[in-house]
This record gives structure tokens, sequence and C-alpha cells, in this order.
């Protein structure tokens, strides 16, 4: 029967709208104003999904973002969310949700067989378990990672829009309930520009699951006239769906709203999904409430244990209660109001209090609410078939530890549990506060003694003040010194809902577990802190034996808190538990670090509108458009949209790079080398830098003349590379890797306002000033010369030089460098003439055979030759004895960067991993760039590794496949055999040689 779970005459909905959806394939009815999980439980679906390790059924547990079991699968397609929490969906027509990590079916999931098998599966298990034999590494790989996770990520483009905002305030007010709407009327009054943000879509917080009029005014028409007047304020924005994630430095503060997310994927295209608010407040007020936690009972996960004030808040707010026959397992008076809330609705009512002598009072208000309460009486079993059908309880003894009674039976279709609530610190935390843990209130809560940030106030519920008196007052008072705090004058009284503090969480027993009839940990009974990752009390225990004692050991190895989940309902349960196992107190366990994002962030969210093109825009050369005219294939370089190779039709990318390849060294070839960094440098010291940024000396280098070097950092590890030419006595053109421009200008103007403040140099950069042409191969001389009057002789012209000449009758650097071993020529012109040259170049170059080439076939000419590409054939830790470049380290200079570094022991020590060549024993074997060069020549790991493939190539030129790598010690193994290791298992033998496989001698680029 449909909403057969609904209440007449309770809750916030609008009945006159209902709203069709289905979950699982079913149709069911919901209402405007109901979230996901509560039209669920209204129809009587108390089985939502499975256990994330034993695969145990679950159902909803919660009624906000602290939800850790209603996962589910939001949406078909390029809409599909996963792992979307139930309680946070708000219901809109033509919802389509299902259940996650379950097959075939969450009724009947073959994956509870990890349930059955559960002993094999303790804490830790993976590491314990899938260490032999050796040989299948590989397979129990392949099945974890197939197992692992719960939701199915969308396979199709995201199709939605999402922004950035930033946003300014005077006082920031986190959370909208009876706290914070207190702290921004206080604040607001006084004339401060006030941003109050709350998660939920209505603000009110905990007073949403108030029934019983306030002095007089119900709970919802407090909640509108605090709204109305603040919505009345021009200097106050109200901010819902709106969760703050993170607190950083200087009060900034990140936050996620949603902004269509209720409308589903008939939201307008044009409005974004959700805006990324990144804020700078002058005063915050956390006002960020608490969270129920539960008591660990027997098999306290069965679909239908919920926590009291979750069950409260499904009652009141959406006139849901999703059984009739109520147990509320409780340590604490809250969950009282629970017991009559629900006794007025006309359900069965069983309070089991697990205090001793709880206040005499409770027995006359239960005769008189209709219910029945039981003392010092615990849950010890859960009886479940497809739903709760009962429980079984029984008497504790004096320590709470065992039981004096023999367990029977009692009639349940629903099990409340209130252990009590911890206050939510995580932006607190995050803004530099330190907790204690408070042993009245069973929670740990802000440091009294502690000084916060200065601008920063935390009240109410997250300062562990729990009655509604103490946190409207609190939230006025904080709110009024943040106002005090921007130069505002408070104005006005606060809001008065006092109440009678009744129901207020106090006099908890601390019992952190709940005995059964058996021990804990044996048997099929499990008793589960954390219901999110399938964490059991059993775990800790396993985790005290095994030495796994500091809490961020805990968490690790039982996977407490880890996860969405953060541990919002688990971790003051676990922290508890370790500390009785160590007879410590709990404040000397300490607690886990609060980490942003403590409430996921979707990654549109954070990547927000710079996506496809506009993710980084993409850089392009003056002779783009001949490169899209004749086909160009692209790849991103740094920020460079280059082309990659020229495909003829039919062509795939290999026959299209080695047909340039050969082209290259049979006629000439032209490449458009725009991209190349390039720094202008001048100035009186312009070669003292030089000197101090690269290995070899530069001083004398003459005017018109060029020179390779390489650049360290202060550790002696090679950075970048690049050919610099001398253009006049104070002037020099350096040119740089094309990924390494941007970090080799800053590198340098750091240096300089750093170390060198009082040299006369001046860098700018002029990358996108110049477009270069590359012309490489024997009639690229011929071809070059059809163009220009300079003398282009080798004489005139020799290598590494370069002159100033017109080219196309436009002018021209012509630079003779080259970066594939043959006789070639840069040519430079302003970028305004890049396209006119090119194409210049073009025609002419038809009488040559000329070929345009890509940057893949780049990459295997300058293999060919062994020239390096730094950050391919780099990592980091090779320095430029590593690389052969020995030669290129000046003995003689004084000084430069990374001089003294290059003599310390771990940098000269004989064994460091060396740049050589390989030569497949099979010469068609391409090895893959990034595999491992290993010392066993078998399949089965654990491996040696002694070095890696860091450059692989097919090469036309040589007639077989080469490759570059990085080995031991390997310019003295030349000559040997290595092994190296595929991704599936199999070995390739190679030799091991110098690194140049093309005209070792150099005599083609100097021609």
């Amino acid at each position: 029967m449909s909403n057969a779970f609904r209440l007449e005459q309770r809750g916030a909905i609008d009945r006159d709208r209902p709203l069709r959806f289905t979950f699982n394939g079913k149709p069911l009815v919901g209402y405007q104003g109901d979230t996901l999980a509560a039209a669920l439980l209204a129809n009587g679906v108390h089985l939502v999904g499975r256990s994330f390790k034993y695969h145990r059924p679950r159902g909803v547990f919660s009624a906000g973002s602290e939800e850790p079991n209603a996962l589910v699968q939001l949406e078909r397609g390029a809409h599909t969310v996963p792992n979307a929490r139930a309680t946070d969906i708000e219901l809109y027509d033509g919802l389509s949700a299902s259940s996650q990590h379950c097959w075939p079916s969450v009724e009947w999931d073959i994956g509870v067989i990890n349930s059955v098998l559960s002993r094999l599966f303790p804490a830790g298990f993976y590491y314990k378990t899938f260490m032999w034999p050796k040989s299948l590494w590989m397979t129990y790989e392949r099945l974890i990672r197939r197992a692992a996770g719960l939701g199915k990520a969308p396979a199709a483009p995201d199709p939605h829009r999402y922004q950035h905002q930033y946003r300014y305030c005077d006082v920031l007010v986190v959370g909208g309930g009876p706290t914070g709407l207190s702290a921004a009327l206080a604040a607001g009054r006084a004339g401060c520009d006030v941003l109050l943000v709350d998660e939920q879509p209505a603000l009110g917080g905990g007073l949403l699951a108030e029934a019983a009029p306030l002095n007089g005014v119900t709970p919802g028409a407090a909640v509108a006239e605090a709204y109305a007047e603040l919505d009345a304020l021009s200097n106050v924005t109200l901010l819902t769906r709106t969760t703050v994630s993170g607190y950083f430095a200087d009060n900034y503060l990140i936050a996620n709203q949603r902004l269509t997310h209720h409308l589903g994927p008939a939201a307008p295209a044009d409005l974004p999904r959700e805006r990324l608010l990144k804020i700078r407040a002058r005063e915050v007020v956390l006002a960020t409430g608490a969270i129920e936690r539960p008591l660990v009972f027997a098999d306290n996960d069965r679909p239908g244990v919920m926590l009291a004030g979750a069950l409260r808040r499904y009652l009141n707010g959406y006139g849901v209660l999703p059984g009739r026959r109520l147990v509320i397992q409780t340590n604490n008076d809250s969950a009282y109001a629970l017991a009559i809330d629900a006794a007025a609705a006309g359900v069965t009512v069983t309070v089991l209090d697990i205090r001793a002598q709880p206040r005499p009072t409770l027995d006359s208000l239960a005769a008189e609410r209709g219910f029945t309460r039981l003392r010092n009486t615990a849950i010890t079993a859960v009886r479940y078939r497809k739903r709760i059908t009962g429980v079984e309880i029984a008497t504790l003894n004096a320590a709470g530890d065992g039981l004096i009674s023999n367990p029977c039976f009692l009639a349940a279709d629903l099990i409340a549990t209130a252990g009590g609530w911890s206050p939510t610190l995580h932006l607190y935390s995050q803004a530099g506060g330190k907790l204690r843990y408070d042993d009245a209130l069973h929670a740990f809560t802000p440091r009294a003694d502690q000084t916060l940030k200065p601008h920063c106030r935390i009240a109410g519920s997250a300062a562990g003040r729990y009655a509604l008196a103490d946190c409207l007052a609190d939230g006025f008072a904080a709110g009024g010194a943040a106002a005090k705090a921007c130069g505002r004058h408070q104005t006005g009284v606060q809001p008065d809902l006092a109440t009678d503090p009744t129901w207020v969480c106090r006099e908890q027993r601390a019992l952190w577990v709940l005995p059964t009839d058996h021990p804990i940990g044996q048997g099929a009974k499990k008793h589960f802190h954390e219901l999110h990752n399938d964490a059991t009390i059993a775990d800790i225990a396993l985790a005290k034996r095994e030495g796994f004692e500091s809490v961020e050991h805990l968490k690790r190895y039982t996977t407490t808190g880890m996860g969405t989940d953060q541990g919002k309902t688990s971790n003051v349960n676990a922290l508890a538990t370790m500390a009785a196992l160590q007879n410590r107190p709990i404040d000397a366990i300490g607690a886990t670090t609060f980490r942003p994002p403590y409430t996921p962030l979707s990654f549109g969210s954070i990547v927000g509108p710079h996506t496809g093109g506009q993710f980084l825009p993409w850089r392009t050369t003056p002779m783009e458009p001949w490169h899209q005219a004749h086909g160009a294939v692209y790849e991103d370089v740094g920020d460079w949209r280059r082309p990659r190779y020229f495909p003829r039709p039919g062509e795939s990318m290999h026959e299209a790079v080695q047909r340039e390849c050969l082209a290259v060294r049979a006629d000439v070839g032209i490449l458009d080398a725009t991209t190349l960094g390039k720094i202008d440098i001048q100035g009186r010291d312009a070669g003292r830098l030089l000197e101090m940024v690269y290995t070899n000396h530069w001083a004398k280098l003459g005017v018109g003349k060029c020179r390779y070097g390489l650049m360290l950092n202060e550790h002696g590890m090679v950075i970048d590379d690049g050919v610099t030419s001398r253009l006049g006595e104070r002037h020099f053109h350096m040119t740089t890797t094309t990924g390494g421009a941007a970090r080799v200008l800053g590198w340098i103007e750091e240096l300089l306002q750093t170390e060198w403040p009082d040299w006369q140099v001046y860098c700018t950069s002029v990358t996108e000033q110049w477009a270069v042409m590359a012309l490489n191969g024997p009639k690229a001389r011929a071809l070059l010369s059809s163009l220009t009057d300079a003398d282009l002789s080798p004489q005139a012209l020799p290598f590494m030089t370069f002159i100033n000449a017109e080219v196309a009758g436009v002018p021209a650097r012509i630079f003779r460098i080259s970066f594939t071993g043959e006789s070639a020529f840069e040519v430079n012109v302003p970028a305004r003439y890049g396209l006119h040259v090119w194409e210049a170049l073009q025609t002419a170059g038809q009488a040559f055979n000329l070929t345009t080439y890509g940057t893949e076939a780049m990459h295997v000419l300058r293999a060919e030759k062994g020239f390096i590409i730094v950050g391919q054939d780099t990592d980091g830790a090779v320095t430029p004895h590593d690389l052969g470049m020995g030669h290129l380290v000046s003995k003689r200079k004084t000084d430069f960067i990374g001089k003294r570094s290059l003599t310390r022991s771990d940098t000269a020590r004989p064994g460091r991993k060396q740049l050589i060549g390989l030569l497949t024993d099979d010469p068609n074997a391409v090895l893959p760039e990034g595999a491992h060069i290993v010392a066993e020549s078998d399949n089965a790991p654990p491996l040696t590794a002694l070095g890696h493939v860091s450059s692989s190539y097919m090469s036309p030129n040589c007639g077989r496949a080469i490759a570059m790598g990085l080995l031991k010690n390997g310019l003295n193994r030349l000559g040997e055999r290595v092994n190296i290791a595929l991704m599936d298992g199999r070995r390739q033998t190679a030799t091991v040689t110098a690194p140049v496989f093309f005209d070792p001698d150099g005599e083609r680029a100097r021609s």
C-alpha cells in the first residue's frame, strides 16, 4: 500500500503535490518536501542497500548528511550519481534511484557470502591474506579492484554546468538552526553584512524535529518569523542547500551550493547544478550543531535500526513513522521526546533505558503518556527476516558489562537508538581549534582554555550546549560579539523560545558496548560501531592485540572514520572502546584529524566552469590555421596544443610517424617549434646569471654564437636544458623546454630577487613573440636558401651559430641548431609573420620534397640521436653525470647552482641510475615506456627493480625498435643483457648500449 507509514496531520510536506518516483524499478509516490529517504520509509521500503564489506542488508539510519547506510545510485546515464545519500536527496517528480553494491538484486545479493565467511575477513585481512603465492599477486589485485567501491561512476561526460563565485562578508554564520538564526539576527540587526549558510533546504535545524509549541508558538512559525526578519534585512543573505566543507587560513572558507539538485535532470540547462563559494569573512560564527551517536549492541545494523533524533525528525518533519511497535534503546533523557511523540501518534513504544537509576519522574511520565519504560535493560539481539520482527532484551549487571537475567523476546518492528550527541567540530578543528573530552557530556568539545583564531567563534550545540534556551543565548552572544569586532553595536533582544529542558541529553550512562549472551566477537552476532565501513568492536579489539593502538593507526587498520563518512556517528564509540581496552582515559587516546571536505564535494563543483577547453585554455601557434587545414592530429604539451602527426588518407599514426621520420633524414622536414620556451635576458650582469644557472662556461661565448646548457636545482639534479644564444654583449636569447618555460622564468626571477638583488638583469618571456620553424634534413639548406639572400654555407654559418637575415621578405633570426641530429636551421620571425613564412616555406618546399612532421616524429628522431627530454628521460633525481654529460659540468667555474651538491656522497656514489640505450632481442618489440628493468628473469614477484624505460620507439631509420632508460650503474654495463617486466607478466630481454643509435659522430648535424 502506498504511503502505508505516512501519518496524518504531521509533517511539513505538501500533500497536495504528490511526486512519482521509482526505486529499483518499482513505482512509488511521495510528496513535495520529502527527501528520498522519507519517501522510501513512508512507502515501507526498509531494505535500501548492502554494506560495504559484508554485504549485510542495510536501511535508512539517520536524517542528514551523517547517513552511513542509505547510499543509492541516483538516475541513469550521464546524469547518474553514485553514493548519493538518500537522506540528502530532495524528492522530485520522475526521480529514479536504485540500490548499489549488490548483485543480482538488493534482496538476493550473492555478496552476502562475505557475511557468512566473516571470520575470514577481520580487520587488516588484505595485508595478511594476499601474501602468497607470489605468482597470484596480479590476480589478487584485479579481483580486489573489481570488488572495491560502491556505486558506479558515470561513463558519459557530465552534462551539467558548475560555477565558482567569490563572496565577501562581515560575518559568516555556518548553520541555520536556532543557534545560527539567533547569531544572524544579532549581527544583522547591528548592520553587518551577514551571510548565513545551511546545508538543509529549509532553515531551522533541530527545530524541524519539534512538534510541541514553544512558548505558545509552533516551531514552524518561530522559524518563519526569524526567517522573515532576516530576509527583510538587505544586509543579510540566506543560503540554503549550502554546505561549508573547508575552513582555511585568514577566514577563507569553501562552501558548496546545490542549486538544481532538487529539480533533477529536468532542470533548465542554462542553470548551474552547483556553485562553489569561496568565502572571505571578517568574522565567523560556527553554529554547526551536534550529531547523535548510536549505542552499540548486537546486530545494531539491521534495517529498521535508526537514530532516535532522526526518527523524530521523520515523524514530526515528514509525517513518517516506519513501524508500529517501537523499541527505544537509550542512555540519556533526550530519547524520551521521541517516546512521547511516537506514543501520541498511536505507536506501541517501549523504552529500554540502560541507566539503573534514571530520574523517578520518568516512570510517571511513561504511565501518563502511554509508553512502557524498562530500567537497566539492554538489547542483546535483533531478530530480523526481511525486516525487524523483535528484539531480545535482558537486565544489565551493575558494571554494565554483563547480564543478570536470561534474554527474553520483545516484539518490535522498529528500533531507535540514542547514545548521546557529539558536537560537530570539523570546521572548528580546521580553524585550529583543539578538543577536550567532556566527562559530563561524554563527547569531545572545544577546549575552553584554548584561544581560537581571533575572528572565529563556536556556539550552541557545537560548543556542547544542548538546551534550546542556551543555544539561542549562545548564538545571540556570538553574533553580537562578531558585530562588535566589525565595529557595530548589537541592538534588539534575542529570540525567546525557552522551553523546559527536560529532554536535553544529560545524565548519560557511558556504556560504549552493550553486552550479549556471548562474548563479543564470537558467534554470529556483530556489534558495529562504524556502519559505513562495516567496522566492528571485534575489529578494534584485534587492532589492540596487534599493536595498532594509536588513533591514526586504529583508523586505518579498521577503516573507522575513513572515506566519505569521516566517522560522523562512529568516532567517539570507537575511541572510547580503544581507551577502555587500554585502560586509559579517552582524553589520553585523542581524536583523529578532521580533514576537508568533511562532507563530500562533487568533482564538478571543485572544477567548476574550468572544463573542456576552459579547464586549461589551449595556447596555439600562429601556424594553427594551416595545421587544421592539413589534418593535424593534436596532443597537449603543457599548455600548448601541438600537432602530433599529419596523417595522409588511410594512414595510421604508426604509418604516418614512420613516413615523417624517413622523410626528414632523406630529404627535408619542417616542424612548428614555436612552443619552445624563449626568454629574453638583458643587462650588465646577464652573463653572470648564465654562469650561475648553467653548469658550463658562458662568459666567453661570442656574439652570434649558441651553446647548449643544463640547469640544475640546488640538489644538483637536472631541471631543464636548452640552447642560449648571445645576441649582443649584454643580450641573450634563452630557450627552454616547452613545459618548463614558466617554471624556469619564475625560478630565475626568484634567484634575482632573493640571491642577487643587486645584479642588473632583466628577463622577459618572449615565447609568444616569436614564431619558430625548424627545418631538418639534407635539403634544409637548399630550401631555406631559396627564400633568403643570406649565406647559409657551413663556413658562413657553422653549427651552433646564428645570423639576422630576411626570410620570405620578413626580418628573421636563423639559428644553426638541431634537435634531430640533421643539418638543421631554426627560423625565428615575429609571430605576426609566422603563418606567412610557414606558407612560403611550404610552397618552396614542394621542389625539395618537403614533409611536415609533428611531435611524435620529433621524439623518434631525437631518440635516435640520444638527445634527452627533461622530465621524460630525467625524473628529478638525475645529475649530468648520470646522463653521461659530465663534460658539460665545468671544473674551472667557482660556483653555479647545484655545484656543491654534485660532490655529496650520495650524488657521487657508484651504482646510481644512469642513462643508457636498450636494444631488444626482438627488433620489432617496442618496450612500453615506464616498464621496469628487473634483475629476475621469471614472473614471480617480488621483483628487484634496477631501473626503467624512459623513451621507446620504432625507428625506421635504424630499422628496429630503440629505447632509452635509466639503469643502476648503467654506463658500466654496456653490452650486458637485462630483463624488462611487462604488465601482462611476460619478460623482454634487451642489450644495454650507449644511448646513441644513429650517426654517433654527429657529422650530419655539422654538414
